[in-house]
């Protein structure tokens, strides 16, 4: 998100990237009510980690997308919802309808009101929301990002869908098949902030430096704020402005999918190449009538599982993100914590019309 504009809400409630990838973190051995305020907003001390202590029951973990009508984060945000309920605890999702991180702020800020125990958030900017998890953290609540990290220092976990460098320099990959290795690309991506965003067409960028790819010219990057009528009129301007362009990659559901709607009913069908970043649920039709030949994507639902264990581990003193430390994950077994508090779930797969019909999500 990866991250998608609506879904029904009952898949809502049920979900949220089978692509995905969801953590919340937490104070290792302190409650909200007798962890230290720090100074400065900086998070409070930590205890170690106990590795034999249990999961407390009751936990109230809320997941907080990007915005509330993101299909991709509402699968990933059911899935950590499943794995709060597995664990007796109480998952909820809430968040903004738009996709900014100012919104963002005044829900974790409601969030450490109600003394949640663990929150997890797909960050809209890293540095924006920093403060406002900070103070959750200091307050002894439990922070996990998922799909789009969050300063290091405002929270415990980031639960990564999987390697970041895989996913850009496979997205190059997949484009220069599709369009014989040679012509003009552009990215569609989401809010020009987005961290797993950047991060990915950052790597894009220097795959693209390699002489397999001197045929391949990036002329625009393109953002779509994640919304899906944007996302669609700015598929139509790269469209009109870049009339020989060749293909276009779209590392977000939410942008792929608008790409591929346009494309489907242009003159631009099967002579612009798509790929990306989408749920086979959202893009079979595509595959199907030879808009889109591959994406690629994780299970988000999975994403949202791993991370709902982890923000239960960490509000119960299990972890405290530290690398090294092994997280029990229910059915996905364990996972060891990497540098800086990283858990990846595992490589994404690759979607065409092969194998699309053996997914739903």
């Amino acid at each position: 998100m990866i991250h998608s504009r609506p879904i029904h809400r009952a898949v809502l409630a049920a979900t949220s990237a089978g692509l995905a990838v969801a953590l919340i973190a937490g104070c290792g051995g302190t409650t909200k009510d007798s962890a230290p305020a720090a100074p400065g907003n900086a998070p409070a001390s930590t205890k170690a980690a106990d590795p034999n202590a249990t999961i407390k029951d009751g936990l109230k973990i809320t997941f907080l997308p990007k915005e509330i009508d993101n299909p991709y984060e509402n699968i990933v945000d059911k899935g950590g919802i499943e794995a709060v309920t597995e664990l007796k605890g109480v998952g909820k999702e809430v968040g903004p309808s738009d996709a900014s991180a100012s919104s963002q702020v005044s829900y974790i800020n409601t969030l450490i009101q109600q003394q949640q125990d663990a929150i997890v958030v797909a960050g809209n900017d890293p540095n924006a929301i920093a403060p406002a998890l900070k103070e959750a953290r200091a307050k002894g609540i439990a922070v996990v990002t998922y799909d789009s990290d969050a300063a290091i220092d405002a929270r415990q976990i980031f639960v990564n869908q999987a390697n970041s460098e895989d996913i850009g320099r496979s997205q190059v990959k997949l484009i220069s098949s599709q369009i014989g290795g040679s012509g003009k690309i552009a990215i569609l991506s989401a809010t020009p902030n987005a961290t797993n965003q950047n991060t990915w067409i950052d790597f894009m960028k220097d795959e693209l430096k390699k002489p397999e790819y001197a045929g391949i010219e990036l002329v625009k990057v393109a953002y779509g704020d994640d919304d899906d009528q944007k996302s669609f009129q700015e598929t139509q301007a790269l469209l009109q402005s870049i009339p020989d362009l060749k293909g276009i990659i779209s590392p977000t559901t939410v942008g792929i999918s608008a790409a591929a709607r346009y494309l489907s009913s242009s003159p631009s069908k099967g002579k612009v190449a798509l790929t990306g970043l989408g749920t086979p649920n959202q893009m079979r039709q595509f595959v199907k009538d030879g808009t889109v030949k591959e994406f690629a994507l994780w299970d988000p639902s999975q994403l949202g599982y791993l991370a709902g264990y982890a923000a239960a581990a960490l509000a119960s003193g299990q972890i405290s993100g530290a690398e090294g430390e092994t997280l029990k994950a229910g059915k996905l077994g364990t996972r060891t914590i990497g540098k800086n508090g990283e858990i990846i779930l595992g490589p994404p797969t690759n979607f065409n019309a092969a194998n699309i019909d053996q997914y739903n999500f």
